[in-house]
């Protein structure tokens, strides 16, 4: 690569490795598949726990949660039991653009609102609450206006009807798609970044769709892609040889059946106890609570020195451990295994702010997704929802042979190094 070569990074949230080579070898999406052909195509596996702000937050500093500081999509405000929101401000490692200092364009990646001045564009994406805090520079809002610019599907459309929800999706990519060519064409750049986010939506509320051939909504999910698939052939044919292409995804998505509430487990083997209330709310956490969930199933012992109602001391802490481990690895939901990984924080995270991890972390079984949602009346439901995230199988795809600079164990805090490695190698 020259100094005049380009970066474009295209991401699709959520999306498996292996469903990706399946649109790709079906005909579904073409032009990834040529890609896929010519290139280097990897699975990875997402941060724990696997969710968009965690994972894009690793990909785009390239360093783990201890390091970064972003645990999950909510987390709890310092010495209280009280819910707050993690948001770009509470990054604590830069993003790569800030790094590179390229003019670059940044369009929808998750966990990056409210957006800062910056050398170029950036377009935040979910969550992002108000369009004049989600873009830089600022006099860019109008024109987005113009393109029916939506920062992120109405999602409260699927609870009500799956035909509005697919109408909004799709009105939402098309203005994105817009908004990129626009910012293809209008601005100079060296990097631009693209994600697609509705695909993760999608997923969610239509797994199923996917899975079943003959379902009512299956043409209508493949046809997402299709449109996607349209929009990285524009790109491929607009770069030469020199640019470097790179694909990737934050997560993958596997078939939903059934609901776990941590909370309520703890609750009923004696680790959480909560004040009478019509409705259960953390801040009304006793003294005698050991440990409760945040979501999605992060363990946090309620330490005396941490928490206004904390009790636990730091000499507890491993003999709580170790009956959480048990009570979780012993946990059975019609015959079947919910928890297939249970982790304490040292085991996966490293860096200045470890205080702020829970304390214990768990992956579940195929099939099961994990909710520290408080119910006082149930462990199991059947969701709306027929996909959820998967650790294991997110993807990294590169045009050209770069086999050699990609190491054996591939995370999604790898990609930053990798594609800083293929920059600086030409």
């Amino acid at each position: 690569m020259t100094a005049k070569s380009r970066t474009i990074i295209i991401g699709l949230d959520g999306v498996p490795f292996e469903l990706l080579r399946e649109l790709a070898d079906t005909g579904v999406m073409p032009h990834t598949k040529a890609l896929i052909s010519d290139g280097t195509f990897r699975q990875m596996q997402s941060s724990i726990p696997e969710i968009s702000s965690v994972a894009w937050s690793s990909m785009i500093t390239g360093k783990n949660p201890g390091t970064h500081g972003i645990f999950g999509f909510t987390d709890l405000v310092a010495n209280s039991y009280r819910t707050r929101f993690p948001n770009y401000t509470d990054l604590k490692a830069p993003p790569f653009w800030d790094e590179w200092r390229e003019k670059a364009v940044v369009i929808n990646v998750p966990a990056t609102y409210p957006v800062r001045e910056m050398n170029g564009v950036h377009i935040s994406g979910f969550v992002s609450i108000d369009i004049e805090k989600s873009v830089w520079p600022r006099d860019l809002v109008r024109t987005l206006n113009g393109f029916d610019y939506r920062l992120d599907v109405d999602s409260l459309l699927g609870h009500r009807s799956l035909d509005l929800f697919l109408a909004d999706l799709d009105k939402t990519l098309q203005a994105r798609i817009r908004a990129y060519r626009y910012l293809w064409e209008s601005r100079d750049w060296q990097l631009f970044v693209l994600v697609f986010t509705g695909t993760d939506r999608l997923m969610h509320f239509l797994w199923q769709a996917y899975e079943d051939k003959q379902h009512r909504y299956h043409g209508s999910f493949l046809e997402h892609f299709r449109k996607i698939d349209e929009a990285i052939g524009q790109i491929s044919e607009s770069i030469n040889d020199e640019d470097l292409l790179v694909m990737i995804s934050d997560h993958g998505f596997e078939l939903l059946e059934k609901d776990i509430y941590i909370n309520y487990l703890l609750q009923q083997e004696g680790f959480l106890r909560l004040t009478p209330a019509a409705e259960p709310s953390l801040e009304g956490i006793e003294q005698a609570t050991r440990a409760f969930a945040l979501d999605p199933a992060r363990i946090c012992l309620n330490f005396r020195t941490k928490y206004p109602a904390g009790s636990v001391e730091k000499s507890d802490r491993e003999k709580i451990l170790r009956d959480l481990e048990q009570l979780f690895d012993s946990l059975e939901v019609d015959g079947k295994k919910v928890i297939v990984g249970t982790y304490r924080k040292e085991q996966i995270y490293s860096g200045p702010f470890m205080e702020n991890a829970p304390d214990l972390l768990l992956l579940p079984t195929k099939g099961f997704n994990l909710k520290a949602k408080l119910t006082s009346d149930k462990l199991v439901d059947k969701p709306i929802f027929t996909g959820k995230h998967v650790q294991e199988t997110a993807f990294l795809l590169i045009r050209g042979d770069f086999d050699n600079v990609i190491p054996d164990r591939l995370d999604v805090s790898s990609v930053k190094g990798i594609v800083e490695t293929i920059k600086r190698a030409g």
